[in-house]
């Protein structure tokens, strides 16, 4: 399976409240990981040095410091595209928390609209 295939598998099978992605990705062709690192700049990929994966990447779903899920998938589908086979590895999924917002000064309805679209 292409891994712009699998990362999407992968989030389909999340649940609908997950805030934050740890991937870990490996290419199979190690004379091609300078190609592979351009592509994967894009989602600021963070390179393992003696590790037997090659990048990090941290991916986002509705908020946060990381990756837009659909960046993620882009720049895999980039990497398919130019022929890098490879693989993904879930690290860590965080799910149920909830973006930080000041809310000091606001009126009662936007805290109320904030409340009820976050709680969706």
């Amino acid at each position: 399976m292409a891994l712009a295939e699998t990362f999407q598998s992968i989030v389909d099978a999340l649940p609908d409240d997950w805030t934050d992605l740890e991937l870990d990705v490996r290419i199979e062709d190690e004379t091609r990981y300078v190609n592979a690192s351009v592509y994967l700049s894009t989602v600021n990929a963070q390179p393992y040095s003696k590790h037997d994966w090659h990048w990090a990447i941290l991916v986002a779903h509705r908020f946060g410091h990381a990756a837009a899920a659909p960046a993620v998938h882009g720049a895999l589908k980039l990497l398919d595209d130019a022929g890098l086979d490879g693989e993904l590895q879930v690290r860590e999924v965080r799910s149920g928390r909830t973006e930080v917002v000041q809310m000091w000064g606001r009126p009662e309805s936007v805290r109320q609209e904030f409340k009820k679209i976050r709680s969706q």
